[in-house]
């Protein structure tokens, strides 16, 4: 389950070369969800978060994943095509990251092969990797599991009561917050939090000790596909159906000596500069840098 994103970014800058920037005219969400404090209370579990029942349907999504996460991009864009965008917080700047994602539940996925993970965030090091997972057994929020088995530990459904408790306006989308962070004490200890905006608080999603296993030195906070083509369109299935979806990561903070400050040039460049949709599947997507690496945004 190693993601080679490193060796993936090298490949798409010469990919890029010469290509013309995709960066779209249309602004960011006018208004972003205000963000919640990184230190305000932590108490409480997530409503809705359980450990995922075996079926055949998760075992073969977990499957793809594993297979999936342990390529790297297919210039020939062999189905399915792998490819991200976003941030890299870097080694040794950060023992915590927290973000404001957007999260669209009338987003459905097709086809049983095709997952966007978007966004989709993990801290250097951590334990686990918190998702907003579109595939084609619902939409969910998944801590997925870096220090033990993996695959996705703890998932919480995008329902009513998600909604209701731990989303609020961005926009003309919903989001939530999540926060991971490096426990006290010796050893590789990390826990995963959702804000609650009902009662004002980050409730626990997931917690988890052990060895990072993704294989990769530094953290991420990006916009991920695993997409084939619709050969009715010629494009990415997820391309008609995510038209209307915006993907939205704000108000993303490194937490560093104790003290939160916003993502930053220095310390979380960006995967590339000048994406192009090509080579997701998409033509029209766009790419946006919302803000100095603490903002970007994903749309048509």
């Amino acid at each position: 389950m190693r993601r080679h994103r490193t060796a993936l970014a090298a490949a798409l800058l010469t990919a890029a070369a010469g290509l013309a920037s995709t960066q779209s005219a249309h602004p960011a969400p006018a208004h972003p969800a205000p963000a919640p404090s990184p230190n305000a209370p932590h108490r409480g579990t997530v409503a809705g978060a359980r450990t995922p029942d075996r079926n055949p349907a998760r075992d073969r999504a977990v499957a793809a994943l594993k297979k999936g996460r342990g390529t790297t991009f297919r210039t020939n864009h062999a189905e399915p095509t792998h490819n991200w965008w976003g941030v890299f917080p870097q080694p040794g700047t950060h023992d915590g990251i927290t973000a404001t994602h957007t999260v669209d539940p009338n987003y459905h996925v097709s086809d049983a092969d095709n997952f966007t993970y978007a966004p989709t965030t993990k801290a250097q090091n951590s334990c686990m990797e918190v998702v907003t997972a579109y595939w084609n057994s619902g939409n969910e929020i998944w801590a997925w599991d870096w220090c033990g088995a993996g695959g996705p530990a703890k998932t919480v459904a995008v329902d009513a009561d998600f909604k209701a408790k731990y989303t609020q306006p961005s926009g003309d989308e919903l989001a939530y917050s999540v926060q991971l962070v490096r426990d006290p004490g010796s050893g590789n200890s990390w826990s995963s939090y959702l804000y609650n905006y009902r009662s004002v608080q980050w409730e626990l999603l997931y917690r988890q000790s052990g060895q990072d296993r993704s294989g990769l030195d530094h953290g991420w906070d990006m916009f991920e596909i695993y997409a084939s083509v619709n050969p009715s369109t010629g494009s990415g299935y997820y391309c008609t159906e995510a038209r209307n979806t915006v993907f939205d990561s704000s108000a993303i903070e490194l937490r560093h000596n104790g003290t939160w400050k916003p993502a930053s040039p220095s310390d979380s460049p960006w995967t590339e500069d000048n994406p192009s949709g090509r080579d997701f599947l998409c033509p029209q997507l766009n790419f946006i840098q919302a803000g100095a690496d603490d903002h970007w945004t994903v749309r048509q």
